[in-house]
């Protein structure tokens, strides 16, 4: 096990990007269950929600060069990449527990390929990545680029996670490999700046613990918090306005 610390400012983005998350599934519970009129899908909160996304992508990215790097100094070529490997399925397997939840309670518009499954998938592949180091800032744009030409192309059900999907096909959550991966590799390009060799390459200021230690908090448990925080909004919000929305 790794003994060394873990850097807080990392541990504050994340805690930042769970926040934003928690505050836009609000407001989009708000607005499916027609609680208020409150629209999420376009505009303002639809460009928060890229923005949540792509502050947590950019982290999965900067956090997988760190770990790697640290790790690079205990492992090496099999077992390396079957520490990632392991780590990804386990985060995709999570994404699939989504995956049935959603489909037994929603039904129609169930989460196929969201977040989860892409992270998964991501940690998986990125072995295959960490070679190019900085490099990665163009091949992520690349990528990300990729998904803006596959937007609106249509095709078979097993293309979803590549960003290609059946005309009318909807979801909850739907972040595909193009261009979402290539937020990752843009967040390991910047991790090889910012943590060369696992370690920080900037001073951090020290910030007040009033600030600090809740967010760091809320980073260090992101994983947990994202599992059930949209139940905990459901059953919070049904409470608030005395309808049975569950």
């Amino acid at each position: 096990m790794d003994e060394r610390p873990r850097f807080i400012e990392i541990d504050i983005a994340r805690g930042i990007a769970i926040l934003m998350m928690v505050l836009f599934h609000t407001l989009f519970d708000v607005s499916f269950f027609s609680i208020a009129p409150v629209d999420v899908s376009t505009g303002f909160w639809r460009y928060f929600a890229y923005a949540t996304a792509t502050l947590f992508l950019l982290i999965v990215g900067v956090s997988l060069v760190v770990s790697h790097d640290r790790a690079a100094a205990k492992l090496s070529g099999s077992a390396l990449t079957k520490k990632f490997l392991l780590r990804g399925a386990g985060i995709f397997s999570l994404g699939l527990l989504v995956t049935a939840a959603t489909w037994l309670y929603l039904g129609e518009g169930f989460i196929i390929f969201g977040i989860l499954h892409l992270i998964g998938v991501s940690v998986m592949l990125s072995p295959l990545f960490f070679r190019f180091g900085r490099y990665n800032l163009i091949i992520g744009s690349c990528c990300i680029l990729a998904g803006f030409f596959l937007t609106g192309i249509y095709g078979p059900w097993w293309l979803l996670p590549f960003g290609i999907h059946p005309a009318g096909f909807t979801s909850v959550d739907y972040t595909p490999l193009f261009p979402w991966f290539g937020v990752v590799l843009v967040g390991i390009g910047i991790g090889n700046f910012l943590y060369t060799g696992g370690v920080r390459q900037f001073a951090v200021p020290r910030l007040p613990d009033l600030f600090s230690a809740p967010l760091s908090f809320l980073g260090r448990h992101s994983l947990l918090i994202y599992l059930v925080h949209q139940p905990v909004i459901i059953i919070l919000l049904g409470m608030a306005t005395g309808t049975n929305i569950l």
